[in-house]
């Protein structure tokens, strides 16, 4: 039986560390490279032969679906296995078209993350089957929902508004200038039609885009201070007047 050979790329290490072990208790999946942020995925790509590469989605620098895009063009061989903790229906269907072959989510039991790793290397596509169940229902809609617009940057950027992030602390965390942010955040506004901080806030609530997040732990040198004037203190405050999306 020839083993298949797997690259990992996740920010985490531990994560990292357990797939390794969790592939190691089947015969015929092996762990050949590990890679922590997108530019160590486009490197290890190049030097190590392998037949399949596990993605998450929030990784370093260039990631998602640009990421997977020019993994496409570059290594156009390569199928790719999305594991991740989103399970939004609009995030599935970009990476699937930015040229995913298969989609996992990390609370998916091991014997569904096998399953799909051997369904996708050896030329087949594999989505979850509670996503794929839904992903079909969404598709009999003739509706879409606003926030399907919004690149891969700009819903990262929405989502850690929502978990209380000051235009700051997301510069410090993306790797981007406040102003690069602010820009981020002004097209966002544009093409949901809102006007504050505070509307996005609960549109992201409202819509079930920050229901997995949480504020993420300040690093040394982070201020707990919002900069944010119009951002609310609490999603508390927010009830009885959550936007839904609008639809396209």
């Amino acid at each position: 039986m020839k083993t298949i050979r797997i690259i990992s790329a996740d920010d985490h290490a531990i994560v990292r560390s357990g797939l390794k072990q969790l592939m190691s208790t089947t015969a015929d999946i092996a762990v050949v490279g590990e890679a922590a942020n997108g530019a160590e995925v486009m490197s290890i790509v190049r030097r190590i032969p392998a037949d399949l590469l596990l993605l998450d989605l929030s990784l370093p620098g260039i990631h998602g679906s640009d990421l997977i895009r020019r993994l496409r063009s570059e290594h156009t061989g390569l199928p790719i296995v999305i594991l991740s903790m989103h399970n939004e229906k609009d995030v599935v269907t970009r990476m699937l078209r930015a040229g995913a072959a298969g989609y996992v989510t990390k609370d998916a039991e091991p014997e569904t993350l096998f399953a799909a790793i051997r369904k996708v290397a050896h030329g087949g596509r594999y989505i979850e089957p509670a996503l794929a169940d839904e992903l079909v229902f969404d598709m009999q809609s003739s509706t879409k929902l606003a926030h399907a617009q919004l690149s891969d940057r700009e819903m990262q950027v929405l989502q850690l508004i929502a978990s209380g992030r000051s235009n700051g602390d997301i510069g410090h965390l993306l790797c981007l200038s406040a102003k690069t942010v602010s820009t981020h955040k002004t097209r966002m506004l544009q093409k949901l039609h809102l006007k504050t901080t505070a509307d996005l806030v609960r549109y992201a609530i409202a819509n079930g885009l920050a229901d997995h997040l949480s504020r993420p732990p300040l690093a040394a040198g982070e201020s707990a201070e919002s900069d944010e004037a119009d951002l609310p203190p609490a999603a508390a405050t927010l009830q009885g007047e959550l936007p839904l999306a609008p639809r396209i």
